[in-house]
């Protein structure tokens, strides 16, 4: 029986250790949460941070992995990519995984292989905030060069805001390291592509639906893009590009591009399967691939199947409600009975506190839909958000 390493046991991780078991293979997972809701299906659970290197190498030199791989998350890369390299697995070398995960060598990359991108300015004191407005007027974007799910991107969009920005951005930055960047604007995407042996094959291209200025968490998801035909086009060989810049030979990738009145522009890429139920969900039911199968066999060094069997609509959409203790949720099993839902997930449970969302843990939930264009879908997603009501009780 062949045996599958997958870091991190979260709610994320979930779907790929639900299917590696369903395909009868042994899998492992580590996780630093003794409490994570993937090691009841897994066979073998190690108490291990996902981003303790030294830690992963000691378990996989225990449980000897014919395979490695995460799910919709970028660190973690770094500890698949150590273990990949030390037994010769299928995946992306720790050289390549640092350019997938550090933001800053990211656009360097990007910048050194033509691929189109924002201008950028790398800071870390106030003093160079004094320097940037040399350079460069506001507004412009801040993020931290090693986070990710939105945490510490935030638009500058005047001076006074500028220094509680950054401190904001710096905060979440491990390395203390800000990347400061053009404010791009235009319909922004994300790409779903799986490149086996150097040969990258694009799977979906994605609308996306953010909260804009100034945190852009994003709040709903399409698939297949309603872009005109060139400019999805444009923004696939753009794509493709970026991940051969980046050096990724055998993984899937998730790219976000905004389209801008100059063109398509990357923003970044991960060596890893999109989150937001894009790859679990979207993908599956917009082509009939199933990505996280496909990932599974690729990290296995197995031939994997990611030709579409057909072409509909899917999309997610996020719910939205006021700030407080919430204290009841109703209407969901009338929004289950439009045919075209397929699937509702509350995030919080009554009695949490419900903040403004700042980055995407602080979503309150989300509906998916499936029709027979994306259209449909977002209609139906919005249609079934509009009977689930959330009673909100004020913080004393």
């Amino acid at each position: 029986m062949k045996k599958l390493l997958i870091i991190g046991a979260g709610i994320l991780q979930l779907p790929a250790i639900q299917k590696a078991k369903e395909m009868g293979f042994n899998v492992t997972v580590v996780d630093m949460s003794s409490q994570a809701p993937g090691i009841e299906y897994a066979d073998r659970f190690y108490e291990v941070s996902t981003n303790d290197i030294s830690g992963i190498l000691q378990v996989a030199d225990e449980v000897k992995p014919d395979g490695v791989m995460t799910l919709a998350t970028d660190m973690p890369m770094r500890s698949v990519a150590a273990v990949a390299e030390k037994y010769g697995l299928h995946s992306i070398s720790p050289t390549v995984a640092i350019k997938a995960t550090d933001k800053i060598e990211m656009i360097r990359c990007f910048e050194a292989h033509n691929v189109a991108h924002p201008w950028f300015e790398v800071i870390s004191s106030e003093q160079d905030l004094e320097e940037l407005l040399k350079e460069h007027s506001i507004p412009f974007i801040m993020k931290p060069n090693d986070s990710s799910g939105s945490r510490g991107v935030v638009l500058v969009k005047n001076i006074h805001d500028m220094k509680e920005a950054f401190e904001y951005s710096k905060s979440v930055s491990k390395s203390g390291l800000v990347l400061v960047e053009e404010y791009m604007q235009g319909p922004e995407v994300s790409v779903e592509a799986m490149t086996i042996h150097g040969e990258t094959t694009i799977l979906a291209v994605t609308d996306k639906l953010t909260t804009g200025a100034p945190f852009f968490v994003e709040m709903g998801h399409s698939q297949p893009s309603q872009l005109p035909e060139h400019t999805v086009e444009q923004i696939k060989n753009l794509a493709t590009k970026a991940i051969q810049a980046i050096g990724i030979d055998n993984s899937p990738s998730h790219v976000e591009i905004i389209v801008t009145a100059d063109g398509p522009k990357l923003v970044e890429l991960g060596a890893r399967l999109g989150g937001d139920c894009i790859t679990t969900y979207l993908v599956p039911l917009s082509t009939g691939i199933d990505m996280v199968e496909a990932s599974i066999l690729l990290a296995l060094g197995q031939e994997a199947c990611i030709i579409p069997k057909f072409q509909k609509g899917a999309a997610i959409r996020y719910a939205k409600c006021e700030n407080g203790i919430l204290q009841q949720i109703t209407g969901l099993e009338d929004a289950l009975k439009d045919e075209s839902i397929q699937h509702i997930e509350i995030i919080k449970r009554e009695g949490d506190i419900v903040t403004s969302i700042h980055g995407s843990g602080d979503r309150i939930g989300y509906v998916i839909a499936q029709a027979e264009t994306a259209s449909k879908a977002i209609e139906a997603s919005t249609r079934a958000l509009s009977k689930i009501k959330f009673k909100i009780k004020e913080e004393a």
